[in-house]
């Protein structure tokens, strides 16, 4: 056996920081301080007679001779997991932690979450919420719940549309009770809710529409999430872009209406990502088929 794989030890600091370019972000994943991590990669550098960090501002960048190695090193390590997962799946029975962004979870999963706990009560289930990019390869999330198209992933993980639906606009049985509407000009006249970023945004439905839009002459609210904007319609103030999904049961329940049936598209494509190769594949697979399922199920109504 090759002498210098003693090393492995500061190579598995080494990869955890040169990932994420920070020996404080590395002490948190390791679980170890940060001294730590620096008096590790400090000792790695000295038996490997290189520098393989430099500081640039407050990230850690590698020098060449740390690139050359993060490569050959960031591979190795997934090799050896993967083989670790091939021969280390575990049961079907456990935890599942699920990601996804906060009003998909509130509007669309949390509502219908208790079929799949009747179906896999041996499955209990942790939601995430947020709107980065998980680590799936390192961290603890097992399925990502991510809004977009065109998403770039890590190699090795999957990505499964979930579902892709048009955008209509929404509001109150009151405001559209006082304007009447019999045309969807007459949205100029509202208070439009836009969303933060510029996420779905009212020119392009107003476009698709085939109305001309004069930015001048509009009323805007901008506000950050679905669930906002849904509150705010249903108090009477104006109209906010949704898709039945995120609406449909405030239908129902005769708090908002749809006062045209122009959709926009593309609209809010939801996708799934997860690492296939991961030991808990099993309980990967049975959330994923129940979400499929349920999309099924709902398109039939």
């Amino acid at each position: 056996m090759d002498n210098r794989l003693r090393h492995l030890s500061g190579l598995r600091y080494f990869e955890v920081a040169a990932r994420l370019s920070s020996y404080s972000k590395a002490a948190e994943e390791l679980f170890v301080s940060q001294a730590a991590v620096s008096q590790k990669i400090r000792q790695l550098e000295e038996q490997l007679e290189c520098k393989l960090f430099v500081r640039k501002g407050r990230k850690m960048a590698l020098t060449q001779e740390g690139r050359t190695l993060f490569q050959h090193v960031s591979g190795g390590f997934k090799e050896i997991v993967t083989g670790l997962n091939k021969i280390h799946s575990e049961p079907l029975q456990g935890v599942i932690v699920v990601r996804s962004p906060p009003s998909f979870a509130s509007r669309w999963l949390l509502p219908r979450l208790w079929k799949f706990s009747v179906k896999h009560p041996e499955i209990p289930i942790k939601i995430l919420t947020g709107c980065d990019t998980p680590n799936l390869k390192h961290g603890e999330i097992d399925v990502a719940i991510r809004q977009g198209e065109d998403l770039c992933v890590e190699q090795g993980l999957a990505l499964e549309v979930l579902f892709n639906e048009p955008l209509y606009p929404f509001c109150s049985p009151e405001l559209a009770s006082s304007l009447k509407f019999t045309s969807p000009e007459q949205l100029l006249k509202c208070w439009l809710i836009q969303f933060e970023g510029g996420l779905f945004p009212w020119e392009e439905w107003f476009r698709q529409a085939n109305i001309p839009m004069q930015d001048t002459a509009v009323q805007w609210m901008e506000v950050g999430t679905f669930d906002m904007g849904l509150t705010t319609v249903m108090a009477g103030h104006g109209v906010c872009l949704a898709t039945d999904s995120l609406a449909g049961d405030f239908i129902e329940r005769g708090l908002l209406v749809k006062p045209f049936n122009i959709g926009m598209t593309p609209g809010v494509q939801v996708n799934l990502c997860f690492d296939p190769s991961s030991p808990r594949k099993e309980r990967i697979a049975a959330f994923t088929e129940w979400l499929h399922e349920e999309v099924s199920d709902i398109s039939k109504i």
